[in-house]
């Protein structure tokens, strides 16, 4: 009987959800001209409002790995109903919310500048933040996050030559778009954290928002550059993206103990919902009507609207499972 109500309850969210993925999908083919509009539009936005769209995409687009990581652990703990709900709101959380931010935001560009904006990110992870976190780590005794950021930093590293290169051929006209580098997938089980120090499990934390925001940007980047027509470039942003989330954020999450069982993970998304749908994204909206960007306020308050019905959903869940 319990069973079946969370089914119930569950396969509605799924439908509902699953309609508005497909209204969303359509608003991703963004013709050059939108570009230029909400380029424009973004140029506008005041400088907070800008910096709280770019905290929404780090937390929508962390939403998005999280929930298809524990969608993944309620079908192994055999809660199927749970594991479909997770995955589809996550694809929620990276279709509607994430997109309708980087258009606010203007995150996508021309392929080229798309190509800027990537080196810029990866010379930084490269250079500075994945070296300063693993000499943190190494410090504070955390040799396996030391290892790892100090893997990533390489990875890093050839992502933006890769970039560079693409970035030379888009515009001079000649040479050959590297081939992506092929990821090495990481199975996250459910685990208690394998780090002990605070500075530590905190640099993960914001390396794993990091990698979930990259892969996100560089998925709208391959949509833009296969309408730009160069499905190369395409390619290297399919295949970078992919080991972002499956090699990178996966083998940071299994460090972490990002993973619980079903009931402790449920329990977690409603914690984490209700505090945005609460706090969050009240005060991101209030600071965007403050300062008169009306469209800025009317998305974060969509969404702290979506934060609360998903909240109530989790916690129906989790009440059905105790």
């Amino acid at each position: 009987m319990v069973r079946h109500s969370i089914r119930t309850l569950l396969v509605g969210l799924c439908t509902v959800a699953a309609a508005s993925q497909a209204a969303t999908a359509v608003a991703l083919t963004v013709s050059d001209d939108q570009h230029k509009v909400t380029s424009n539009a973004a140029q506008a936005l005041h400088p907070q409002t800008l910096s709280d769209l770019t905290t929404a995409m780090k937390d929508e687009a962390y939403a998005y790995a999280l929930y298809n990581l524990f969608g993944t652990q309620a079908d192994r703990d055999g809660d199927a109903a749970v594991g479909r709900v997770f995955p589809t709101t996550a694809q929620t959380a990276l279709n509607e919310h994430l997109h309708e931010a980087a258009m606010l935001a203007g995150v996508v560009g021309t392929d080229a500048a798309n190509l800027r904006q990537a080196i810029d990110g990866e010379t930084y992870e490269h250079q500075v933040m994945y070296r300063d976190f693993a000499n943190q780590a190494r410090q504070d005794g955390d040799t396996k996050a030391a290892d790892l950021f100090t893997e990533i930093a390489a990875d890093e590293g050839r992502h933006r030559d890769a970039f560079r290169t693409a970035l030379d051929v888009a515009s001079s006209g000649r040479g050959t778009i590297p081939a992506p580098q092929k990821a090495n997938p990481v199975a996250v089980l459910a685990g208690l954290p394998q780090v002990r120090a605070a500075r530590t499990k905190a640099n993960l934390d914001t390396a794993m928002h990091g990698e979930a925001l990259a892969y996100a940007k560089y998925m709208l980047f391959a949509e833009k550059a296969k309408q730009s027509g160069n499905p190369a470039l395409a390619r290297l942003w399919e295949g970078t993206a992919a080991i972002e989330l499956h090699e990178h954020f996966a083998g940071e999450a299994v460090l972490d103990g990002l993973v619980r069982n079903t009931k402790e993970n449920l329990d977690k998304a409603v914690t984490e919902e209700r505090s945005e749908a609460t706090a969050l994204y009240p005060g991101f909206a209030n600071q965007a009507k403050t300062v008169g960007d009306i469209a800025a306020d009317r998305y974060f308050n969509n969404i702290a609207a979506d934060k609360t019905e998903r909240a109530a959903a989790f916690q129906q869940a989790l009440n059905q499972l105790r």
